[in-house]
């Protein structure tokens, strides 16, 4: 039964997939990079041994990089435009708005202003507040213009998409900027006249999914997922090369433990993640959702040693991966709350069971949508573990004897409401009911 464990140990599959896909370098969406990442995980899944691998394709609005300037009565501010930001220029007097949370928003009239946010919130708020939602705080309020500003140290500015990229493109240019030339434009500028300008070009653009298969072919599934594409700045190592490469080395595991999978598992590595969850909206959009037992999202894995599973209120997911933990004595954290910042989430809000399985580092994003996003941040030893860990769950899923009971969309519409997170997707348009 364990020759298993020493496998997955031993096993250099999923790894050296991590290392093909951050050598691609740019895997934007609808890029070229992308497209190949795609193709390698389809030809790396029906290597480990899964079935009918294969790329479908969709369309989505492509937006690539151009320059970007913050300038000011004297200087050039280095800065990073963030994807889905008009190309324009615009000027207004500066303000740095903290962490931009709803009451700082409140409390200032930005009319006509340059917006600075921080990318993080304090500790006494009692949510996170996401980038997307300060942003169209600043655009709701008249803004000009819209500057994060990263709180994590090592000049290092923050990307992150602020539209997505099946809607309409940004109101206002949005630019990031590292702590440091944050603190500066701060401490200088602030009630000062300043400059933003983004280019950027916006086109028609390709992404796809990636799907293979294993066990018997059933009128129930089961998920295995993460998002093979990545922001252009970095090699995308944790974010989220380190997932794609994990459901890679799982369906290498469960290959050969097929004879224990009583459902379909259908492995799936989303396109286009990163500028609004396009692959998984397009998959959930086509999929019979009632067929789909539950979602195995990896998306953030092996950046800390230890896994943190979101349940979403999913009591029968947290008992199992618990079940887990005590089969193993091996650390996993449950948080049953709700995270509608991946791709279980077009499937969660209709009721669908899924964990968003991440490392336990904590709220802070750390080094991911950075340039600092390599290869060096990530460990083999504990690539392997979570590897055993997330075999054996996946295993327990996909047995019989496993139930869990699907969500009515509005029990999951009232936890948000009742965690705080409906305000901020009111505000960007992401509330679905």
């Amino acid at each position: 039964m364990h020759d298993w464990i020493g496998e997955t140990f031993t096993s250099d599959t999923g790894w050296n997939h991590l290392e093909a896909l951050v050598d691609i370098g740019n895997r934007m969406a609808g890029s070229e990079g992308e497209r190949r990442a795609a193709a390698l995980t389809r030809n790396a899944l029906a290597d480990a041994g899964a079935r009918n691998a294969r790329l479908e394709e969709f369309d989505i609005q492509g937006w690539t990089r151009g320059e970007s300037a913050i300038r000011t009565d004297d200087t050039d501010a280095s800065c990073i435009a963030l994807p889905r930001s008009p190309s324009a220029d615009a000027t207004g007097e500066f303000v740095d708005l903290g962490h931009g949370l709803p009451e700082d928003f409140a409390a200032r009239d930005v009319e006509g202003e340059v917006v600075m946010v921080a990318s993080d919130v304090p500790d006494h708020h009692d949510r996170f507040v996401h980038r997307s939602e300060k942003y169209h705080r600043a655009v709701a309020g008249g803004a000009s213009a819209f500057v994060f500003r990263n709180h994590v140290p090592g000049q290092l500015p923050p990307t992150g998409s602020v539209a997505g990229a099946d809607g309409p493109i940004g109101e206002i240019p949005a630019v990031g900027v590292s702590k440091e030339v944050g603190a500066r434009l701060g401490r200088r500028y602030d009630g000062e006249q300043v400059s933003v300008a983004v280019e950027a070009d916006i086109h028609d653009a390709t992404s796809r999914n990636v799907h293979a298969e294993l066990g018997p072919q059933s009128d129930e599934r089961m998920l295995v997922t993460s998002h093979v594409d990545a922001h252009d700045i970095a090699e995308g190592a944790m974010d989220n090369g380190a997932g794609t490469a994990m459901v890679v080395e799982l369906a290498r595991a469960l290959a050969d433990r097929e004879d224990e999978l009583d459902i379909t598992v259908e492995f799936v590595a989303f396109g286009a993640e990163e500028v609004g969850l396009c692959g998984s909206e397009h998959l959930a959009a086509e999929t019979d959702l009632d067929s789909v037992k539950a979602i195995l999202n990896n998306d953030g894995v092996v950046a800390g040693r230890t896994l943190a599973l979101l349940t979403h209120g999913f009591d029968e997911l947290g008992a199992v991966a618990e079940e887990v933990v005590d089969r193993f004595d091996h650390p996993m954290k449950t948080v049953p709350k709700q995270g509608p910042h991946s791709d279980h989430w077009p499937f969660v809000r209709w009721g669908v069971p899924s964990y968003h399985v991440k490392s336990d580092t904590g709220p802070d994003r750390g080094w991911g949508h950075t340039h600092a996003d390599t290869l060096d941040k990530l460990d083999s030893r504990t690539f392997r573990e979570q590897a055993i860990l997330l075999t054996e769950l996946a295993v327990s899923l996909a047995d019989d004897e496993f139930t869990v009971s699907r969500a009515d969309p509005d029990e999951i519409a009232a936890a948000l409401e009742a965690e705080g997170e409906a305000a901020g997707m009111k505000v960007t348009g992401e509330w679905p009911y």
